[in-house]
């Protein structure tokens, strides 16, 4: 016999289970060849992520036929995924009103629009002392944000518009010279030291601070219109961006204690603690919602994109056709 005391359950009154949470309704469809791409996304099972990836679907769907505020914030890995496409796609069809990317995603987007090609081999580049080191998109680079200054511009809008200007060879696949050419925000919040072309002599650091800071400013008159049904999506930046972001809600606090009543959605290969913390907790305790959606980039994007645009097409008119003003 054991030394130590067990619990006696010999009272215990079995009972009727009443908590079940799963039903054989929810469970996911039968694959079959050949079906449509509302079939398949129909087929996900009414569970967890299932569920999460339809509201999300329904709530930016929703937001822009209300005429609210659907606003991106990307970090760079989702340009080097080759995911602009369908990024841009959704901007073209009024489903994004304005987008927020890091200092590293405007690079790449960049080099993508002027050569086609970006990403470094950053491990080859390190051990030769070439890495970051290439002279002509550095000095186009930095020279923008320089002139971007003197005029009183924005970082994203001084980019775009010059890949517009210069009529960049690959600009259909650049996301700045597609939100130039929409006329819609797209801003760059740059810190210092984090990107290659800070590295070069022809840097200035009063021009990053400034244009950055006035984006800073872009983005937050953008997002007020997120209050009352607006979805607010964070891909792939884990600290920089959600940080960006907490702060401009916390101005629009401040001016409005009601700014609230919007969705938060963090998609990332992994969760990340600022990103989750900033874009799906607080916005969820401030009175709006919170979903955190887990998938690799090169196929969590095009997925969300392909079923937003079904969802739109399906029954939904253009924001503009509608008579709305946003």
């Amino acid at each position: 016999m054991s030394r130590y005391p067990e619990f006696n359950n010999t009272e215990v009154q079995p009972a009727v289970p009443n908590c079940r949470q799963v039903l054989v309704e929810q469970f996911a469809g039968i694959p079959r060849a050949g079906a449509s791409f509302a079939e398949f996304l129909e087929s996900f099972p009414h569970i967890y992520a299932g569920s999460d990836i339809r509201t999300v679907v329904d709530r930016v769907v929703t937001a822009r036929r209300q005429g609210r505020a659907v606003i991106l914030s990307c970090g760079a890995h989702v340009v080097k995924c080759g995911l602009a496409p369908a990024l841009i796609a959704l901007m073209e069809e009024g489903l994004v009103t304005a987008v927020a990317v890091n200092g590293a995603f405007a690079i790449h987007d960049v080099e993508i629009a002027c050569y086609g090609t970006t990403s470094e081999k950053v491990e080859q580049g390190l051990k030769e002392g070439t890495f970051g080191m290439a002279a002509e998109p550095a000095a186009w680079f930095n020279r923008v944000l320089t002139g971007a200054r003197e005029e009183q511009l924005g970082a994203g809008e001084a980019l775009g518009r010059e890949l517009v200007r210069q009529q960049a060879p690959f600009r259909a696949n650049s996301l700045l010279a597609a939100a130039y050419r929409l006329e819609m925000p797209m801003t760059v919040h740059i810190a210092i030291g984090t990107d290659i072309v800070h590295m070069h002599p022809n840097a200035d650091g009063a021009a990053y601070g400034e244009t950055s800071l006035r984006d800073f400013r872009i983005l937050t008159a953008a997002m007020r219109s997120l209050a009352g049904g607006g979805v607010l999506v964070n891909l792939g930046s884990a600290v920089l961006l959600p940080e960006v972001l907490l702060k401009a809600v916390a101005l629009l606090r401040h001016e409005n204690p009601g700014f609230t009543g919007f969705l938060g959605v963090d998609c990332d290969f992994i969760r990340q603690y600022r990103a989750t913390l900033q874009v799906v907790n607080r916005i969820g305790s401030l009175g709006g919602e919170g979903i955190a959606l887990t998938g690799h980039h090169e196929i969590l994007i095009p997925l969300l994109s392909f079923a937003i645009m079904e969802a739109w097409q399906a029954g939904a008119r253009r924001p503009q056709e509608a008579g709305q003003e946003f």
